[in-house]
């Protein structure tokens, strides 16, 4: 029997080093849908790959999904199976679809609320849509789960208090420089998240900013709305020096910014101290730069201390959201348990349209053919209604009474109704 399933490797179990390691790229995961949807047993997938998680949703009727799902994910990056082992989180069923809307929700992100997951999530449903990974199952799962995020996000304040990864960056930053109006900043990227930054680091009243990005033309959209510089990422190491925060959160597939450079960079500025966050997933800058003295380097999970620091009304709001995925669940629930019937009536329909045609075909063959009209018209309703009525009436000869009695309602009437 066909099932929904989840594999994940998040923030609640995976440090970065272990996410960045089974990251999806963007460009490659067309490839890696189909890759998957091959495999014997999964009928359907979606995969979403965000800084916190690499989640792997399938439909399967296999027995052996979380061994599928997981030697899959170890052979698509390379690694050895038993590294990975204590970093999954396996759902399947009931448990795969709360799962599913409380990551929509945002009650599973590393920012409880944080709105951004929801854009991510939808992203990922449609590449799976374009690539053709996508059945009626996991059609239906997604648009519930982008309904249900819906409904929270307008029936509580989960959301309403600023605590977006980009926020807590800008608030990390405040721990380092007094004065952030004073710094100069360095935006690697032209996504969301480096679009959020530079919005909180304008409200913060920052006037020296630089975006740069590996197409000008997505860095100077940015750089545009709060009077910043913009620069292709081949010149970022000309200006580096100048930065007192970076903050990166590119899609390069390895880091960008090496010990070397930092070298270079500290001792153009006299070793001024350099602020610098990086947050993407694979990391845009190689964790040894945090060995050089007058360098403060975080990732993404050095977050979580500012996040708990700024979290106190988004959890009084958690519970009744939670209360609101549970109710949601109960209407996809019973949308499953239609799924049985609705498939027997399609098949029941198909089989009958079959009949149809067989049967006219032979019709218009006699009649063709010089038959009596008649006769033949009477001989397809009599062919048409025994072959029709063969399956009922085999069934009801095996039903039980109270079935019989919950069937007396589905008996054709024979009365013509009235125009």
């Amino acid at each position: 029997m066909s099932r929904i399933a989840i594999l994940s490797v998040n923030h609640q179990l995976a440090s970065v080093e272990v996410r960045e390691k089974v990251a999806f790229a963007s460009n490659n995961l067309a490839n890696a849908l189909n890759n998957l949807k091959a495999i014997d047993g999964i009928s359907a997938c979606v995969i979403l790959s965000t800084c916190n998680r690499s989640e792997i949703v399938v439909v399967s009727d296999s027995k052996n999904t979380k061994e599928i799902l997981s030697n899959y994910l170890s052979d698509t990056h390379q690694i050895e199976r038993e590294s990975l082992d204590p970093y999954f989180s396996y759902f399947e069923s009931g448990d795969a679809v709360n799962h599913i809307c409380q990551v929509a929700t945002g009650l599973d992100s590393l920012v409880l609320g944080e709105p951004q997951i929801l854009g991510q999530l939808k992203d990922a449903y449609h590449v799976a849509k374009e690539t053709g990974t996508l059945n009626k199952l996991l059609e239906k799962l997604f648009q519930h789960a982008f309904s249900t995020a819906k409904k929270v996000r307008t029936d509580t304040q989960i959301g309403s208090s600023p605590v977006s990864i980009a926020y807590c960056a800008v608030k990390l930053s405040e721990k380092i420089f007094a004065n952030l109006d004073e710094q100069t900043v360095l935006l690697i990227g032209a996504g969301e998240m480096i679009e959020l930054c530079a919005q909180h680091l304008d409200q913060k009243g920052v006037k020296n900013m630089i975006v740069a990005n590996r197409t000008v033309k997505n860095a100077k959209k940015i750089a545009s709305l709060y009077g910043a510089k913009s620069i292709s990422l081949k010149k970022f190491s000309d200006v580096i020096h100048q930065a007192d925060i970076i903050i990166s959160s590119t899609a390069a597939s390895v880091p960008i910014i090496g010990k070397g450079l930092i070298e270079t960079a500290l001792k153009q500025r006299k070793h001024k101290p350099m602020f610098m966050l990086d947050i993407a997933i694979p990391r845009d800058i190689e964790p040894e730069v945090a060995q050089l003295d007058d360098v403060f380097l975080y990732t993404i999970d050095d977050l979580k201390q500012v996040v708990s620091d700024n979290i106190d009304n988004r959890q009084r709001e958690k519970t009744m959201a939670e209360e609101i995925i549970k109710e949601q669940n109960k209407n996809f629930e019973n949308w499953l348990k239609s799924l049985p019937s609705e498939q027997v009536v399609q098949s029941y329909r198909s089989g009958a349209n079959s009949i149809k045609e067989t049967a006219i075909e032979e019709a218009l063959k006699k009649l063709k053919n010089g038959g009596d009209s008649e006769q033949i018209i009477r001989k397809l309703a009599d062919q048409l209604t025994n072959k029709l009525l063969h399956t009922p009436f085999q069934n009801i000869k095996q039903s039980s009474q109270d079935q019989l009695t919950q069937c007396e309602g589905c008996v054709p009437d024979s009365k013509p109704k009235k125009s």
